[in-house]
């Protein structure tokens, strides 16, 4: 189980072991599920991309297939994530903290939504954690189904299309090759700085 977890959080193993159907199913639990909040989402599709130029072979699909039907995963997930939402309500924010859910993050993209409106099912679709969290929330304040599927239909073609476009032609170049593990790092690094800088908006305003 250690060793599945491990895989799960590394891009390349995810992609090299699990193919088309594990890189699908990463996509919907990190914008569906609370347990997907860990998941690498960014860096995942990136080099997803990547790979639809340097091996076509590995996932069987061409980029254009690849950005469909990860977008088609990932707008489901969406639903998924409103789903629970709707039907769970206001007592989530009264759940007690476990291993996968943290109290901290639904504020964290409460205050985010507070801030963004309706366009953080959008933007938060480049964030990690608000990408999980912003559909939830929109179910828990029952935003109206049909505005909440265009901006889920927008955020995932956005999301999906733009990272693993920038993956599949930038993927030629040797240089990005041999410095992945630095690039998807650097990833990381920039999508957690909206991220943080929320929190600590909002740790400020609550003291």
């Amino acid at each position: 189980m250690i060793e599945f977890l491990k895989q799960l959080t590394d891009p390349q193993s995810i992609i090299q072991y699990g193919g088309l159907a594990l890189l699908l199913f990463v996509v919907f639990a990190e914008t569906g599920l609370l347990i997907g909040f860990f998941l690498p989402g960014d860096s995942l599709i990136f080099i997803s991309g990547m790979m639809c130029r340097l091996k076509p072979d590995l996932l069987g699909v061409n980029i254009t297939l690849l950005i469909l039907l990860l977008s088609i995963a990932a707008v489901i997930g969406n639903m998924a994530g409103y789903w629970f939402g709707y039907k769970t309500g206001p007592p989530l924010f009264k759940r007690r903290d476990s291993w996968i859910f943290k109290k901290k993050y639904l504020i964290v993209t409460q205050k985010f939504y507070r801030d963004n409106g309706g366009k953080t099912l959008i933007m938060g679709r480049f964030l990690p954690i608000i990408r999980t969290f912003a559909p939830i929330l929109a179910g828990v304040i029952k935003i109206d189904f049909k505005t909440f599927m265009i901006y889920n239909v927008i955020g995932a073609i956005s999301w999906i299309g733009l990272l693993s476009g920038i993956g599949y032609y930038l993927g030629e170049y040797s240089w990005v090759q041999k410095n992945l593990g630095y690039i998807v790092l650097g990833l990381i690094i920039i999508t957690l700085i909206p991220l943080i800088t929320t929190y600590l908006k909002e740790k400020k305003t609550s003291k």
